[in-house]
């Protein structure tokens, strides 16, 4: 809302503000920011690989799709908040807020005791989460410009290629050596560094004005889709599809969404802004976020899960073969900007990374009765790749189109976006996982069950990429020269600095 936003002061003249790299003027930012990043890409990957080790101490396999449910959904909701907070307060506050809160988090993750109270203190960190994937995005989005914006997401991007590699293999070692709470608690140093970091090296000035948050949407979205989840999850499962309770969560869940919409509609400063879905750019990037975060969920959660149990492979070997997506991500996300949207602007290039992702999707689902580790790693990058040249072009797009005062929504509704498309693909395709496993009448670690659970998912996975095809080709054909004209010369526009 023009008058009523913060307003951040550049004290670094715009020559002395030349390139992107880590030995320039904002180098000390731009490294605050991958390490900040590197604690959600190293949770994001180090995880699955222990799954059967973690089911195994403390039980409850039908349940442990809500330790990425109830991690991602907490994500989901706060981002929006933290993005307004973000708009109001500046940012430096709220991503300290969420390496603080990520940090508890995970040490709540290291002594508990069972898999309630793991599903638990996974909410606490996705709520650190929340902020700090973001709000990272966020600060890169005010201190470069759109031509460097590829570049310096190629930066932040290669944390997850790194965090592939270190990740899987900490945590197949960690699971091996049955020492799967070490999976949390190697984040305490790492947020450490980063909150050291962050403080040291950034520094905003902030005209603080009155904002209103948007709190009760904030919490009838969470118990929407709480129970959304639940419902999805737990059906078949604690309780029959088309019993009392199954009908009486979904409606709960329905009813819930539905207030959410009325109080969005009058809410003075809503969590989502009507605009965002009324701006036909912001809407489609809005829903290839929703695609993304689905189809990164599907691999991420399941590909080490799969090889495990129908091939036998140790975690480490099912770890690296996922390493795969995300080796494949960041080098796309790179050269996206020079060698595509630059040149050829950011529909095109975004279509051609969603036919890279339904190939790769599809190769998967059709050769998932034929398990192969090599096969499943091709896969893999072929669809790290595809996301690459989806995900960071469409948010880029969607960061352009915006004024500084609103970059902070607009990045957190596709954060949101891909945050909620995770938590319910999670639950959708943990409830497919658990329905074929309960049909087969054999037990979750038998290969032929894995197998057959792990095609059906990877199925599901390529419906989802088909339908975020949808959404491309409804993205408008808008090129890099967007950006170059909302934002002109650098220095016009408010920005942070270190």
């Amino acid at each position: 809302m023009p008058g009523r936003h913060s307003t951040l002061h550049l004290n670094v003249s715009p020559s002395s503000r030349s390139g992107v790299g880590l030995r320039s003027e904002r180098g000390p930012v731009l490294l605050a920011l991958m390490v900040s990043t590197g604690l959600i890409a190293i949770d994001a990957t180090i995880l699955a690989t222990a799954v059967p080790s973690i089911v195994r101490d403390v039980g409850g396999f039908a349940q442990f799709p809500w330790l990425f449910s109830v991690y991602l959904l907490a994500q989901a909701v706060s981002v929006s908040v933290y993005a307004k907070l973000a708009d109001t307060v500046g940012r430096k506050p709220i991503i300290l807020l969420g390496i603080g809160l990520f940090l508890v988090g995970s040490v709540l993750c290291g002594v508990a005791w069972s898999m309630p109270a793991l599903i638990a203190f996974r909410a606490v960190q996705g709520l650190g989460a929340g902020a700090v994937a973001p709000i990272a995005i966020t600060i890169a989005g005010d201190i470069y410009t759109v031509a460097e914006r590829a570049t310096a997401q190629g930066y932040i991007a290669s944390v997850w290629a790194m965090s592939s590699v270190v990740g899987p293999t900490l945590g197949g070692v960690f699971a091996q050596l049955g020492l799967w709470r070490w999976i949390f608690l190697v984040n305490v140093p790492l947020c450490l560094l980063a909150a050291g970091l962050i403080m040291r090296n950034f520094h905003e000035t902030v005209e603080r004005r009155k904002h209103h948050v948007d709190y009760s949407g904030a919490v009838l979205l969470t118990s929407g889709m709480t129970l959304a989840i639940l419902g999805v999850l737990e059906g078949g499962q604690a309780w029959a599809w088309s019993s009392p309770t199954s009908i009486a969560v979904f409606a709960g869940g329905a009813a819930l969404l539905g207030a959410f919409v009325l109080v969005e509609r009058r809410a003075a400063e809503p969590i989502l802004p009507p605009w965002v879905l009324r701006r036909r750019l912001l809407a489609t990037t809005t829903a290839l976020a929703l695609g993304v975060g689905v189809i990164l969920i599907g691999l991420t959660s399941y590909v080490p899960t799969y090889l495990q149990g129908a091939l036998g492979v140790p975690p480490i070997v099912a770890g690296l073969a996922l390493a795969a997506l995300t080796i494949g991500w960041p080098i796309a996300a790179t050269l996206s900007g020079r060698l595509f949207y630059m040149r050829f602007g950011f529909r095109p290039t975004v279509l051609i990374g969603l036919g890279l992702a339904v190939l790769g999707t599809g190769s998967l689902a059709l050769l998932a009765h034929r398990p192969s580790v090599a096969v499943v790693a091709a896969t893999c990058f072929v669809t790290g790749l595809g996301m690459g040249l989806v995900a960071s072009p469409s948010l880029i797009a969607a960061q352009a189109s915006v004024a500084w005062h609103e970059r902070g929504v607009a990045t957190g509704a596709n954060m949101f976006a891909r945050s909620i498309g995770s938590a319910v693909g999670a639950a959708v395709l943990g409830a497919v996982a658990n329905g074929v496993i309960a049909a087969s009448g054999r037990d979750a670690t038998d290969p032929v069950a894995a197998t057959e659970s792990g095609a059906a998912v990877f199925l599901a996975v390529l419906v989802a990429a088909v339908l975020t095809v949808v959404a491309g080709l409804l993205m408008p054909k808008v090129d890099a020269a967007l950006g170059q004209e909302r934002e002109e010369p650098v220095a016009a526009e408010p920005l942070a600095q270190g």
